[in-house]
C-alpha cells in the first residue's frame, strides 16, 4: 500500500530493448530479438523491488537498460525526475553510486582474488568517495559492512567464503 507522501524515486516507462542478430549485406536488420518489450515500473523512496522471471526473459537486460549500461531501443528511465536515456556516459556514471542492480548469484561479479574489503574499497575509489590509501576509508568500509549485516572480521575474507545472501550484501 502506497503512502501519498512518498516520492517517486525511479520510473521506467515503456522501455524496450531489441538486439539485431543478423543483417543483410546492406545493413538492414533481418533478425531481431525482443529482449525487453514495453516495461513500465515505478519505485518509490524507501522501496526495494525484485524482478522475477524464467531464465532468459530479460531481467538482467532490463536492469542494464535502467542503469544505462545498455541503451534501451525506446522508452524512458527517470531517476528523481531526470531522464537518464539522453544523458552522456559521464553524467550517468556519476549517478551509478546511487543506482545498482544485485543479481541473485552475484559471485561472478566478485573478483575471487580480492578480499571483500578490497572489493568494497574499489567501489569507493572508483566513485571518488576516497583516494586509495586514505586512512578514513577502512572505518567507513567497516561501518558499511555492519549496516549490511557483515562483521568486521569478514574484511579479509574472499568471496568463496561467503553464502549467497552475504555475497548479495557485499555487492
Amino acid at each position: 500500500m502506497m503512502s501519498e507522501d512518498k516520492k517517486v524515486l525511479l520510473e521506467v516507462q515503456k522501455v524496450k530493448k531489441e538486439f539485431v542478430t543478423s543483417k543483410s549485406l546492406t545493413g538492414k536488420p533481418l533478425k531481431i530479438v525482443h529482449a525487453v518489450d514495453s516495461v513500465d515500473l515505478t519505485i518509490y523512496e524507501g522501496e526495494t523491488i525484485g524482478v522475477v522471471g524464467e531464465s532468459g526473459c530479460g531481467k538482467s537486460t532490463l536492469g542494464r537498460c535502467i542503469l544505462q549500461l545498455s541503451r534501451a531501443t525506446s522508452g524512458q528511465v527517470l531517476y528523481r525526475d531526470q531522464d537518464l536515456v539522453p544523458m552522456k556516459k559521464k553524467q550517468v556514471r556519476a549517478l551509478r553510486k546511487d543506482l545498482q542492480m544485485i543479481c541473485q548469484d552475484p559471485y561472478s561479479s566478485l573478483n575471487p582474488r580480492m578480499t571483500v574489503g578490497q572489493i568494497i574499497e574499489e567501489g569507493l575509489i572508483t566513485h571518488k568517495f576516497f583516494k586509495r590509501g586514505s586512512k578514513r576509508m577502512k572505518p567507513y568500509v567497516f561501518e558499511t559492512m555492519n549496516k549490511c549485516g557483515l562483521q568486521n572480521y569478514m574484511y579479509n575474507r574472499y568471496p568463496h567464503q561467503f553464502s549467497g545472501g552475504q555475497r548479495q550484501r557485499i555487492c
